[in-house]
């Protein structure tokens, strides 16, 4: 059983905001596969399907962002899951920009709370990851409440168009391993380096 985990905030006020595009990629994901995402288990929301002929568990933690390893560490103990190899987890970035997918294999939370959240409950950064870009067009005074804020309605399509391009990299992760997916999506330009990072 791989477990798929879309990251965010449970409540109405939250379900369309930048925060909570890991969640908005779970519902995606269900939907294609004809399932809700409503069982609850380990401190989540939860579906059982199959992708691809690999069955999974699709999940989005009710703990809130900043404690999702809580709910994490208790599917992977339920499953008996090897985080390094039946785990994904997708969440938002905002140092992408809207539109943007990373695949990564492994590494740090880069700051995301949710992810650090995870990474600590599991004592391993050997954690798949999905990043989906949230960063606007336009400059973000504070990150924290752009991310908790609403989507504009102008966003929507690129939205949308994101949320069918995770689908696609969780279908090639599973049939064709998380470097053939590297390879397929990562292929979109880094935002450009500021003043500060250049030459560090």
């Amino acid at each position: 059983m791989k477990l798929i985990v879309g990251l965010g905030n449970p409540g109405i006020e939250y379900q369309f905001t930048p925060h909570n595009l890991g969640f908005l990629a779970v519902d995606r994901i269900a939907e294609q596969c004809g399932v809700e995402v409503r069982n609850r288990q380990c401190r989540a929301l939860t579906a059982r399907a199959e992708i691809a002929g690999v069955p999974v568990l699709l999940a989005k933690p009710e703990t809130f962002m900043n404690l999702s390893g809580l709910s994490v560490r208790e599917l992977v103990d339920e499953y008996q899951a090897d985080p390094a190899k039946d785990l994904l987890v997708i969440y938002d970035e905002l140092d992408l920009p809207l539109g943007a997918i990373r695949v990564r294999k492994q590494g740090s939370s880069a700051g995301h709370n949710g992810m650090k959240s995870i990474l600590g409950a599991l004592g391993s950064q050997d954690v798949q990851r999905i990043r989906l870009g949230v960063a606007p067009d336009h400059e973000v005074g504070d990150g924290a409440r752009y991310v908790l804020g609403a989507f504009r309605k102008a966003q929507y399509p690129l939205i949308d168009e994101v949320l069918d391009t995770a689908a696609k990299a969780v279908q090639k992760i599973l049939t064709d391993g998380v470097d053939a997916a590297m390879n397929e999506f990562n292929r979109r330009p880094d935002p450009p380096e500021s003043e500060e990072t250049k030459g560090s």
